[in-house]
């Protein structure tokens, strides 16, 4: 899911992508759903591409979201604009106690909250990456599409 939902530098917010061109693609913003021109130029990483620093190995976003968003009930985090970054440190210990706290910046920190807000404004609460052959909503996805058409 978080492989469709980008982050474009330049542009507050997250956007999804709607459709991809040849020179360009459309994203449409998650916030006010207005669709906008990607062009290459454009700096854009895909959340699912994102990975938070640990003392062992990076952990990827879709688990620390996964695991914000059982320690907020799948309710936005409640957070003060100026939250000072101690406090930004402390909360994301209890979400990731292991995250390196030398790589890992209180500014960081704080993106990935107002990620997280914007996500579960959306609607969007499944973090978690689904693979082909995965049950989604009690259905299965079959690994070979010849496999789904009737005969």
């Amino acid at each position: 899911m978080l492989k469709e939902i980008l982050s474009i530098s330049g542009k507050s917010g997250l956007f999804k992508l709607v459709s991809q061109g040849k020179n360009m693609f459309l994203a449409e913003s998650l916030s006010d759903k207005k669709r906008i021109p990607v062009y290459p130029r454009d700096k854009v990483v895909s959340l699912g591409d994102i990975a938070i620093y640990t003392e062992d190995e990076d952990i990827p976003l879709s688990v620390v979201l996964t695991n914000i968003k059982i320690k907020e009930n799948e309710k936005p985090i409640p957070f003060s604009p100026n939250i000072q970054p101690t406090e930004l440190r402390a909360y994301f210990e209890t979400v990731l106690p292991e995250f390196d706290k030398e790589r890992v910046y209180p500014s960081d920190i704080k993106k990935i909250m107002s990620w997280y807000n914007l996500l579960v404004a959306s609607g969007i609460t499944d973090f978690e990456k689904k693979e082909e052959g995965e049950e989604i909503e009690g259905d299965t996805l079959p690994v070979d599409p010849e496999e789904s058409s009737e005969k």
